[in-house]
């Protein structure tokens, strides 16, 4: 069953009645908003990588706040614990039975800061939850429930006692952005609302967490021609043989990709995915997921000029197969 062109319509809407509210705490970075909602539309996590104080943290907050869910912060730290992540279980003497007592894990939407700070065994807690939207304590399976977002933020500069986080982790967040510097003018506005020291506390919710769910339902049936599947298919493969990549796109990779796009298609009122969406989303969706190999690196060469390469290699469809 395909999308309607009034169920597009009404997401589009709807689409933009988000955007407007989050861009009322982050300001000028209309792109990155929806780049975000988008990811959370698709069902996906979002990584945010940028310089310290551009407001990632600000981002994750009004996107929590635009949804009338739950949503939880975790500060990462080296000491910070699995258990306390995602939960315990703990023997109820009075019931004379074990308990499970829920971690901030279990909410709509969960903003990890600074993920790169916590330890390996910890950073590996989120792979189950990421992945399956459930979490596993002594052999009993926990639901997370649904709508269900991870937005992780991280400091390139700062590396000192931090843990990279590994391919097979990074993998599993549909994208990676950054928010970046306002310009002048934006910049000048802020300063003279100094004052307001959580712009984030000021958005108010837009949306049930219900009907999240239900716009990411739409965005599933939105119509994905056979040209665009090969299209992925062949940027993919192309990025595993370049000769600076020593990691290229994986299967789960294309999977996330065609997810990211559906959304992005209904998001702009269409019923279908066209290879623009495929090429707009092309560094959020790639740039995490490519590594390049020593020489590349130490040649200067950028993961977001190889990502150019790809899309000037191989040749997007022009006509529809089906």
């Amino acid at each position: 069953m395909s999308i309607t062109s009034e169920q597009a319509a009404w997401f589009a809407k709807t689409f933009d009645q988000l955007a407007d509210n989050v861009e009322l705490a982050i300001r000028g970075k209309r792109q990155v908003i929806e780049l975000a909602l988008t990811c959370m539309l698709s069902e996906g996590h979002l990584l945010l990588e940028d310089n310290p104080g551009t407001g990632k943290t600000v981002l994750a907050k009004a996107i929590a706040n635009t949804v009338q869910g739950s949503h939880s912060r975790i500060q990462f730290t080296p000491d910070l614990l699995p258990s306390d992540v995602i939960g315990v279980t703990v023997y109820d003497q009075q019931k004379q039975e074990f308990e499970f007592h829920s971690g901030p894990i279990f909410a709509t939407v969960v903003l990890a800061d600074e993920i790169n700070r916590a330890s390996p065994k910890t950073q590996s807690a989120l792979l189950e939850v990421m992945e399956e939207s459930r979490v596993t304590v002594d052999g009993v399976a926990h639901s997370v429930g649904r709508p269900f977002m991870v937005i992780a933020t991280q400091n390139p500069i700062e590396q000192a006692g931090t843990y990279r986080l590994p391919e097979a982790q990074l993998d599993r967040f549909l994208m990676k952005s950054s928010i970046g510097y306002p310009d002048h003018d934006v910049a000048v506005e802020l300063m003279g609302q100094a004052a307001n020291r959580d712009r984030a506390a000021q958005v108010g919710p837009v949306i049930a967490a219900q009907a999240v769910a239900q716009m990411a339902s739409f965005a599933n049936e939105v119509h994905v021609d056979s040209s665009i599947l090969s299209y992925v298919s062949f940027l993919a493969a192309e990025s595993r043989r370049h000769a600076q990549v020593k990691l290229g796109i994986s299967m789960r990779g294309s999977l996330a990709y065609i997810r990211a796009a559906k959304t992005w298609a209904v998001a702009k009122g269409r019923e279908f995915v066209s290879p623009d969406d495929i090429k707009d989303l092309a560094i959020p969706i790639m740039s995490h997921r490519i590594i390049l190999n020593a020489e590349a690196q130490f040649s200067g060469v950028t993961v977001e000029r190889v990502i150019d390469d790809l899309l000037s290699s191989v040749t997007a469809p022009t006509d529809r197969l089906s």
